[in-house]
């Protein structure tokens, strides 16, 4: 068989051309191709955390906590406080409306019968006689003021044992020695413009008492009452004092008396103390008890309340 007779006449076309045209006949047109979402890629993994070293305590640090936010603070007190001050001026400006609404109260009148003295008119010329001495007390206590020294009671006798004392008068400077700075208390008692010191001492059998009538001058000081005050300021102390309040004394105003514990010292008897301190007008009364027995409060109530009644 002749090998020509079997190839066909003419160039022969690639095969390789004929795949590409059925393949081009096969293709889609564009806009026919269904639409394709576009795809989001994943974020990246995190890198792993380095292994901590070996023998290590600490821990990977856990989540963050966020910070809250607080309340600004004085708020609740800036409303508290703003309610309170319109409460204020509310209830004010509402008591001004009230007084304000009602009728004005008439005042007292400025004369009136009875406070003159003398009760009627005098003629032109004449004067109105003095004031008794029972209601004039500037004239009481100008006269002997040993006159209102209480009178010595029944059983009780003149202590002649005591040296500060002469004929019912003590001096300035032996008053002062009663106390425990002599030289301040004396210049205390000039500055405070001290006139005279009425005394009287008594005894009955171990029991001494002895009274002072401090007169001061009358002006603008109040002698009498700042010296009785500066006394019992210390009495409720222990070391010069009673160590207590004392007692009012009742009818002398700002007077009190005092009962003190017993002084004991080893080889000697107890020695028991009382005292009252007043005022009445210029004069300032210092009464003092002494015994070896116990002194009772009425004791030295009794005698200050008989002395309160004669000035």
């Amino acid at each position: 068989m002749n090998p020509k007779d079997t190839v066909p006449d003419g160039p022969a076309e690639p095969p390789e051309q004929v795949e590409v045209a059925d393949q081009a006949d096969r293709t889609v047109p564009e806009a026919l191709a269904p639409e394709v979402p576009a795809v989001t890629p994943l974020p990246a993994a995190p890198a792993p955390l380095a292994p901590l070293p070996e023998g290590s305590a600490e821990e990977p640090p856990g989540p963050q906590a966020v910070p809250v936010r607080r309340r600004p603070r004085g708020r609740t007190t800036l409303i508290i406080a703003a309610a309170a001050l319109l409460g204020i001026a509310g209830g004010t400006a509402v008591g001004y409306g009230v007084q304000a609404g009602r009728a004005p109260t008439p005042l007292t009148a400025l004369s009136q019968p009875d406070l003159a003295y003398p009760a009627k008119a005098l003629p032109a010329g004449q004067a109105p006689d003095p004031l008794p001495v029972s209601q004039d007390r500037q004239v009481r206590t100008d006269g002997d003021l040993r006159k209102l020294l209480v009178p010595r009671p029944a059983g009780w006798s003149e202590n002649k044992d005591a040296t500060f004392a002469r004929d019912g008068w003590t001096g300035v400077e032996d008053y002062a020695l009663n106390f425990e700075s002599e030289d301040y208390m004396f210049g205390s008692l000039l500055d405070a413009g001290i006139r005279r010191v009425a005394a009287a001492d008594w005894k009955k059998g171990g029991r001494t008492a002895d009274i002072r009538l401090v007169q001061f001058r009358s002006g603008e000081r109040t002698g009498a009452a700042d010296h009785a005050e500066d006394q019992r300021a210390y009495m409720p102390g222990s070391d010069h004092g009673a160590g207590n309040e004392g007692d009012a004394l009742k009818g002398s105003g700002e007077g009190r008396y005092y009962v003190f514990p017993a002084d004991r010292k080893a080889g000697y008897l107890p020695l028991y103390q009382a005292r009252a301190i007043f005022h009445r007008g210029d004069v300032m009364v210092d009464i003092h008890i002494y015994d070896i027995s116990p002194i009772s409060k009425k004791d030295i109530r009794t005698l200050a309340e008989r002395q309160l009644e004669r000035l």
